[in-house]
């Protein structure tokens, strides 16, 4: 059995399932990389220190509701600036190192 490698809006078959799963792409110019890249980012890492923050509130059961709001309140705050100060810490990184 041959396995293909996927291609973009080729169907992918998942073992002995009939169901098949498209991979598809939102087709977003590569120039905006970096934006998705730091939409990404900034919305894993609030949703992970809103978690660690919300942690205690999981026996009283308002962990959810409480993670979500602080996930959303911190993910609009950091995301303008993860996106601006991106290219910023990108040279100040290349300024404080060197080539190998």
């Amino acid at each position: 059995m041959t396995i293909a490698t996927p291609q973009v809006g080729m169907p992918l078959a998942f073992g002995e399932w009939s169901s098949l799963v498209e991979v598809s792409m939102l087709g977003i110019p590569r120039r905006f990389s970096h934006f998705v890249f730091g939409f990404i980012q900034s919305g894993l890492t609030c949703a992970i220190a809103a978690g660690i923050a919300s942690f205690p509130l999981i026996a009283s059961g308002a962990f959810m509701l409480n993670w979500l709001h602080s996930w959303l309140v911190s993910w609009l705050l950091m995301l303008p600036v993860v996106l601006f100060a991106a290219p910023a810490i990108r040279r100040l990184s290349f300024a404080l190192t060197r080539e190998e």
